[in-house]
């Protein structure tokens, strides 16, 4: 990579930023705490999922499940419902099983630290970043796919720069004491203004089409399930016999990730479907 930063430009790019964010920064619940665990809560949420979809849910979530002890405690069933509508179900399972390692090693307090915060399911680099950021005005930059966008338009660089190199990038130019300001300045500048469209750099992770996708139909069989007791798998297949992926596969895939148990139903009567109830 070959990039020149020096103090000038740095304060400048900072300067373009926060006056944006004084003029265009968007409201959010989560913003408006530093509750860590409400953060945790939120930033899981917001994995792949526009803003504006989450605000119901997180405010949906935190009346259901307010701290790591309600929701380590609660069952899958009770968290699927109410994740139900953000896709991707077994966040909502992560994120549960995320509230039961706190309860047993750190005592039901979010840990703080970022080297901490990774060895929890379902926190990757960014998210180990992001929690201490918002929570705690932790000065570490976190890259996610808006802030990794802008620094890649704003300083020329490669799409195919390496994730280090775009960390270190965005380690140069933290404004530190500022770390909360700046990383939601940053999230609203890329969200509203440096758009993808605008840009036309394309994302690391790009969702395929949803309807009649694979992860559709999961999301369907669970969707089903959550609503019932159990259902035959017979039943599903029924209903979702054109599914080109292998109704068969959706469902072993379910079962190994532990959000579905099947069973043979009584008297000979077929395989049971369930949401698995620990």
């Amino acid at each position: 990579m070959t990039l020149s930063l020096n103090s000038r430009n740095i304060e400048r790019f900072r300067q373009q930023i926060f006056d944006f964010y004084q003029l265009n920064r968007r409201s959010f619940p989560w913003r408006e705490t530093t509750d860590r665990y409400a953060v945790m809560v939120s930033e899981i949420m917001l994995q792949q999922t526009q803003a504006d979809r989450v605000v119901g849910k997180f405010l949906a979530w935190m009346d259901t499940f307010p701290d790591t002890e309600t929701l380590a405690s609660a069952t899958l069933r009770e968290v699927l419902i109410l994740w139900s509508g953000l896709g991707y179900n077994s966040r909502g399972q992560r994120l549960q099983n995320c509230a039961k390692v706190i309860m047993e090693r750190f005592d039901g307090v979010v840990p703080a630290r970022p080297e901490q915060l990774i060895t929890l399911p379902g926190i990757g680099e960014y998210t180990c970043r992001s929690i201490p950021v918002f929570a705690d005005n932790l000065d570490v930059a976190a890259v996610d796919t808006n802030i990794r966008r802008i620094i890649i338009h704003e300083f020329s660089l490669s799409e195919d720069t390496p994730k280090r190199e775009i960390q270190s990038v965005a380690e140069l130019l933290l404004a530190k004491g500022r770390s909360r300001e700046w990383h939601n300045a940053l999230m609203d500048y890329g969200s509203i203004n440096l758009t993808s469209r605008r840009t036309g750099i394309r994302s690391l992770t790009k969702q395929s089409k949803f309807q009649g996708s694979k992860r559709w139909y999961r999301g369907r069989l669970l969707k089903e399930l959550v609503a019932s007791e159990s259902l035959f798998v017979e039943e599903l297949e029924e209903k979702y016999g054109d599914c080109p992926w292998g109704l068969q596969g959706i469902i072993d895939g379910l079962v190994r990730e532990g959000l579905v148990d099947e069973d043979e139903g009584l008297n000979g009567q077929g395989r049971v479907l369930r949401i698995r109830e620990e």
